[in-house]
């Protein structure tokens, strides 16, 4: 048995099950006492739990990913940090990851499908990418579609601290190859266009159900991401459009200077494509490929895509004729380039086969160069290392020049002036480069300190923490002794329609009174506004407009409206829906609704029995009294599996008797059946003829 499930950690989550292994944790579900919610925690592995840096970076990692707030970004609760045990608390996803959902639809996305999805990533991108913090490992395995449609960005920041535990391309770092960028094959410097790149690699898996490239080996994959061009969505998938395919591969583009600018800017092109699929952007098939210069300095927070210009779409047979390669090396010059024609030798030119030799050499000196970065100028020591610029916040300058990683990439210290701040005096309160970007070796951050005038200098008074980050709180007052691991701060959540979420509401002791003799420290943090819970009712056999109604009232927000042959349901009235009746979730859910339009004419019609000679009436039975209580009904709650089944067998056994024995479509989730009975009996309830439960029931009390 795992050794966590049935543990408490730091007296708060439960761990329940077992739900997931990663390359460098477990995923465990667990409950939070303090909340009364289910969670999912990632607790590190052993292995990697013996190393002291890779922990150090993992819980700095998880503690900036924390401060992200999104809808499209799987949330982090908490992070902890103890002698034996690390681990951070996240939100708990129910669904399946877009590969999984992928697969269900047989590897392929229609182009609208793949349309809603990539929006969704590029806002999860956009948001952490204006927050410093780079994904590095894009890929759809990454990626969580839950019930109602939408989609979830998880492992932000994480593959930042593998990436900083590994020095070449190898073992965990190849695990995503298939959605690298080139700058990462080559080991070059990363920022926010290399997740732009992954991002335009899935993009490509789900309107082609391919990936670009392939190959016996990582490395071999690796070497097409840097010098290869992938065949293009519409010689794949000809009823692509030609715009969903030139956001593709602008997104895919080898050279990093003819990438999209920023998320934000793919996202207008995605915006533009939205209302007009016909529009035609500006974009050469050239773009793809590496220039040979050095890359053009640019401002990286531009939110300014190219020009685009309405046009009819091209038809197919307008295009070249003769479909690019799978797989070719970067083109070497076109003859016409260096010969005039009368140059031409007519009797037999060597010209191909110079070209053919050229071609060879610059596809192993790609190579040469790709193997060289990976894995021998490291141990040379003839190229400039990056280090990510590590946390210096709240710490002294001495302490900040005796870190391990400043030590390491021989970052130097420069104060450079002080400020008005809550926190103690002569500790650091801004830097720059900012903790989390990139910086070469011997690289100079700029510290500015606190001068100590915001009462939180003083060792022996409360710091003002009102509408502060619950997270710098906790660094302010750990400098003063109190944390959660020493048992001394209390940390208290509470919603609030005012204070945003994560930030202080108040404070115990008030601000400036005196912490001598306090023995704890009390902050109430706040939730965001109350979530406000309602009970989904029964809408079958309601028609549309009074299930619009109903919906509206319960504060619900009605989805798609679709059509399809009931042969129970009167033509006009709702037939499915996509939550549950009894099913309590968050004002505002989308709810989707089937409308029936009755039987299917095409449907194979039961045969006619055939008459039966009229039997003589039977002479009229004598009454008898009633010696036994009417049959009442009760619905009975049935929890649908979520391992895969489209739908299951559902049969109910009252007694002796069965009263149930219909297909359940699993997406319903929760489902109640009504059964009918006398008296106390017993209920049997079976799942493909597995039993699920027996529960004792009085039908009349």
């Amino acid at each position: 048995m795992d050794q966590y499930i049935g543990k408490l950690l730091d007296n708060r989550y439960e761990i329940l099950e077992r739900i997931g292994i990663g390359g460098m944790a477990v995923v465990y579900k667990a409950r939070c006492h303090r909340l009364n919610r289910l969670v999912a925690v990632k607790i590190l592995k052993e292995d990697l739990a013996q190393d002291a840096e890779f922990r150090r970076r993992f819980h700095d990692e998880s503690q900036a990913v924390a401060m992200l707030s999104h809808p499209n970004i799987v949330a982090v609760y908490d992070v902890s940090r103890s002698s034996d045990l690390d681990y951070i608390v996240m939100e708990l996803i129910d669904g399946i990851s877009l590969k999984q959902y992928m697969q269900k639809k047989g590897g392929k996305l229609s182009w609208r499908e793949a349309l809603h999805f990539i929006t969704q990533i590029m806002k999860a991108l956009s948001h952490a990418h204006s927050r410093g913090i780079i994904h590095r490992d894009i890929k759809p395995h990454n990626m969580m579609v839950l019930r109602d449609g939408s989609l979830k960005v998880a492992d932000f920041g994480i593959a930042r601290v593998t990436s900083a535990a590994q020095a070449t391309l190898t073992q965990e770092a190849l695990g995503s190859v298939h959605y690298i960028s080139p700058e990462q094959a080559r080991g070059s410097r990363v920022d926010a266009r290399s997740d732009i790149y992954s991002a335009g690699v899935v993009l490509y898996e789900m309107i082609t159900g391919r990936l670009p490239y392939e190959g016996e080996s990582p490395v071999a994959v690796a070497i097409q991401h840097i010098n290869s061009v992938p065949l293009s969505p519409r010689e794949l998938v000809p009823d692509i459009p030609e715009a969903m395919e030139a956001i593709t591969m602008k997104a895919m583009a080898s050279d990093i200077s003819q990438r999209y600018v920023s998320a934000d800017a793919m996202l207008a092109d995605l915006e533009e494509f939205r209302k007009n699929p016909s529009i035609n952007f500006d974009y050469t098939p050239a773009d793809l490929l590496a220039g040979d210069g050095d890359e053009p300095t640019q401002v990286l927070g531009a939110n300014t895509p190219h020009a685009v210009r309405q046009q009819p779409s091209r038809r197919p047979q307008e295009r070249e004729e003769a479909p690019r390669p799978a797989r070719k090396p970067r083109p070497a010059p076109r003859e016409e380039d260096y010969y005039d024609d009368d140059d031409y030798d007519r009797g037999g030119s060597r010209i191909p086969m110079i070209l053919a030799v050229v071609a060879i050499i610059i596809f192993l000196a790609g190579m040469g160069y790709f193997l060289w970065v990976s894995f021998f100028s490291g141990l040379m020591g003839t190229t400039t290392k990056n280090y990510n610029v590590p946390n210096l916040l709240y710490q002294t300058v001495e302490e900040a020049r005796a870190k391990a990683e400043v030590i390491e990439a021989q970052f130097q210290i420069v104060e450079g002036g002080t400020m008005d701040s809550t926190a103690p005096a002569g500790q650091i309160v801004l830097q720059n480069p900012e903790y989390g970007h990139n910086a070469a070796a011997g690289s100079t951050i700029t510290v500015t300190l606190s001068n100590g005038s915001g009462a939180a200098g003083s060792q022996d008074t409360m710091p003002g923490l009102f509408n502060m980050d619950y997270r710098t709180a906790q660094t302010i007052l750990r400098r003063l002794g109190y944390s959660e691991e020493e048992g001394n701060l209390v940390i208290e959540e509470e919603s609030s329609e005012e204070i945003t979420k994560d930030l202080i509401i108040r404070q115990t002791p008030a601000e400036k009174e005196s912490l001598d003799g306090v023995a704890s420290v009390t902050l109430v943090v706040s939730t965001g506004p109350q979530v406000e819970m309602v009970t989904v009712i029964d809408f079958t056999r309601m028609s549309e407009e009074k299930a619009r109604e109903s919906a509206e009232e319960l504060k619900l927000t009605v989805g798609s409206m679709t059509e399809e042959y009931d042969p129970e349901i009167p033509a006009g009235s709702i037939c499915y829906q996509s939550i549950a009746p009894t099913t309590k979730v968050e004002a505002g859910r989308t709810i989707n609704f089937k409308v029936s339009i009755g039987p299917d004419p095409n449907a194979t019609p039961e045969p006619t029995p055939s008459p039966t000679p009229e039997a003589p009436p039977e002479p009229t039975p004598t009454p008898t009294p009633n010696t036994g209580p009417a049959p009442t009904t009760w619905s009975v709650p049935v929890e649908l599996p979520n391992d895969g089944r489209e739908t299951v067998q559902v049969r109910i056994v009252v007694g002796n008797d069965e009263a149930y024995n219909q297909p359940v479509n699993t997406i319903l989730g929760q489902v109640s059946i009504s059964v009918s009975g006398t008296g106390m009996q017993t209920v049997y309830v079976f799942i493909d003829n597995t039993l699920l439960k027996t529960v004792e029931h009085n039908f009349n009390p």
